[in-house]
């Protein structure tokens, strides 16, 4: 049985569908059960044949993590550390998800697995204390790095963009932030075969794991206007989308200049090839998931 925690969030309800479609025994928890207690997730795990917890729980909130540190740390360090910690105990492998705000953004070409970490914002900064928390705790883990995640539920740029293109004359997008949007299905798709192999017959270790290619947030939503005007989601292609810099646009949490992660090690690891991202958002706008109430 698969324990996912977090089974409720934009990327948790993908991985439940996913596991649903797979046929694959599971029990989802979310917010019922809390992460910071580890003798909740004790008292939960028993009398259950868990083979795997996948973690898609975690604070995310970047900006408001900057004057909420206290829980954003519970979430995404206390938490983790406790469900890798059961793991161990229970004999399961464990499935953590991490981001790429991990690094610094200074890199100039695509980030690999091996290279050190420099988080410069509170989220971040969690967020690596969690990968450094889950593997102090346990030897049998997956920490699978992404970025830009969006999906079919819960709140995310593509659904947000999408209604100010459609409601707006005019909109002004960063420019200059460069990383790789990436769908919540091919993530999850990524998740499903890890669970899905022999116990260890992947490597276990740190993983990157997003879309191919590389964009900028301008670049993303010049696409989403385009592919939703082309799917009939966009009545005309009237609102401009104009160029600013994250010094114009000023948030309480800085972000990675440059986030683009190297997929190498997971494609050859799982001998896949992940999808380019704006085919990724093709399939996402033209599903049958996709929430057209939120456009309105």
């Amino acid at each position: 049985m698969i324990w996912l925690i977090g089974c409720n969030g934009m990327l948790g309800t993908e991985v439940a569908r996913q596991l649903h479609k797979a046929k694959i025994d599971f029990i989802g928890t979310d917010s019922v059960i809390d992460i910071t207690s580890y003798s909740t997730l004790e008292d939960f795990s028993r009398g259950k044949e868990i083979s795997a917890i996948v973690n898609c729980a975690a604070y995310t909130a970047v900006d408001k993590a900057e004057s909420d540190e206290t829980l954003a740390r519970k979430l995404n360090v206390t938490g983790p550390s406790n469900i890798a910690r059961l793991s161990k105990k229970i004999g399961a492998t464990c499935i953590h998800i991490s981001t790429d705000y991990v690094f610094d953004g200074t890199a100039t070409s695509p980030l690999t697995e091996d290279m050190e970490i420099s988080p410069i914002g509170v989220y971040g900064k969690t967020k690596a204390d969690g990968e450094k928390a889950v593997i102090s705790e346990t030897d049998e883990y997956y920490i699978l790095r992404t970025a830009w995640l969006y999906g079919w539920n819960g709140n995310n740029f593509v659904y947000t963009m999408l209604k100010l293109l459609g409601s707006r004359d005019s909109i002004k997008v960063v420019a200059d932030q460069r990383g790789t949007p990436t769908f919540c299905s091919d993530l999850a798709k990524v998740i499903i075969t890890l669970i899905s192999k022999k116990k260890g017959e992947v490597p276990y270790g740190i993983y990157h794991v997003t879309d191919l290619g590389e964009t900028t947030w301008w670049d993303f939503t010049t696409e989403i206007q385009r592919q939703g005007f082309e799917k009939g989601l966009l009545k005309d292609k009237n609102c401009v989308v104009n160029k600013c810099t994250t010094a114009e646009y000023p948030t309480p949490a800085k972000r990675p200049a440059y986030s683009v992660l190297s997929k190498e090690k997971i494609m050859n690891a799982l001998g896949i090839k992940l999808p380019d991202w704006k085919e990724s958002l093709s399939v996402f706008l033209s599903s049958q998931n996709l929430d057209k109430e939120r456009l309105l």
